[in-house]
């Protein structure tokens, strides 16, 4: 592939191009930020390059403009270099005619719209993006119950658009489930937690009862292109440069897309759920029927056995949570997990 600035999928070139240097991506950055203003064409404006807080993985990414074909700017946002699953996902869902950038159909595309990309620049393998900044408000992460809509009307658009641009993968590895209960065993023997006796207790009934979970969560349909990430922080309002909502349904776009992957729908579902346990008044709904409500209305599959699949889900996920406690729990998490492991896992396995 030559370098190129078309919002279209690329295939690498045979040859000619080298492996990233070693270093931080801002000084990749800067040094290839001159290569990727000659690629565009001077279409791409100056780039500012910026650091995020809350970014995951080592891409720079940088503030600039984008100059339409009736000769109006739209803000852009650059992203470099990036994994290959958020490149595919991106570009496979976000391209559009920039001569129809400000249409309905365009305004109302779930992830964000893709400018320009590319999987090579300047001689070295790597993939970049040139997508739409979205200027609207961020999502709170207290959700209220029309907010939450919100969040999980874009959840189940993405789920249509994306079953339309690509056939399922095949069924995803599962976790090692005993593996990580017995950790969390070690820890119970630890005594590294509040209440260990009592989790001592239910993870000895659940690794009882793991030969039937794991049969249940394992052999569940593959029936959606998950997110993989689904909460608050990762979806942003797309307003209308009048102010208007051409979706008409506030907008509400998704974005980190390194983690799409093929699974059940119910995933994305007790992902946000997940977020808010020990937190449950700051979520405004019940996000698995919601959702599956949602897809139901876009006309894609939901059917009634979803309930007992997200019991078993819930219960390997709370099993596990002492194990991540480092990274994504706290006391009340933990409590709450184990509140939930104790209700559900008697439905779990009847």
């Amino acid at each position: 592939m030559s370098e190129s600035a078309t919002p279209s999928s690329h295939t690498p070139r045979p040859g000619g191009t080298t492996p990233l240097p070693r270093g931080d991506a801002h000084d990749l950055a800067a040094l290839l930020g001159p290569v990727l203003l000659r690629v565009t064409e001077g279409r791409l404006g100056p780039i500012s390059w910026f650091r995020s807080a809350h970014q995951r993985g080592g891409a720079a990414t940088g503030f600039s403009t984008w100059q339409l074909p009736n000769g109006s700017t739209t803000p852009a946002l650059v992203k470099l270099p990036i994994g290959p699953v958020e490149h595919r996902w991106t570009t496979s869902l976000g391209t559009c005619d920039p001569a129809q950038w400000n249409e309905r159909w365009s305004m109302a595309i779930p992830t964000p719209r893709v400018l320009a990309s590319g999987t090579d620049l300047g001689g070295y393998d790597l993939a970049w993006l040139v997508v739409e900044r979205l200027t609207g408000a961020g999502l709170p992460q207290t959700l209220d119950e029309e907010t939450g809509l919100d969040l999980l009307r874009a959840a189940a658009d993405f789920q249509a658009a994306a079953m339309k641009a690509a056939p399922l993968g095949p069924r995803p590895a599962s976790p090692d489930w005993d593996r990580t209960l017995e950790r969390v065993r070690e820890l119970i023997r630890a005594d590294a937690f509040p209440e260990a006796s009592r989790w001592g207790e239910l993870i000895r009934k659940v690794r009882r009862a793991l030969p039937i979970l794991q049969h249940r969560w394992e052999s569940r349909p593959i029936n959606a292109w998950c997110h993989g990430d689904l909460h608050p922080g990762n979806a942003i309002r797309r307003v209308a440069p009048d102010g208007d909502d051409p979706a008409g349904r506030h907008g509400c776009v998704l974005i980190d897309l390194a983690l799409v992957h093929p699974g059940h729908w119910v995933e994305d579902a007790l992902y946000l759920e997940r977020q808010y346990w020990g937190h449950e008044k700051q979520l405004g709904l019940k996000p698995v029927p919601t959702l599956a409500r949602l897809r139901r209305e876009r006309g894609l599959p939901a059917d009634d056995s979803y309930g007992d699949l997200a019991m078993v889900r819930r219960v390997l996920m709370a099993a596990c949570a002492p194990a991540l406690l480092d990274r994504e729990g706290n006391p009340k998490y933990l409590r709450a997990a184990l509140e939930i492991m104790e209700r559900c896992l008697p439905q779990a396995v009847r």
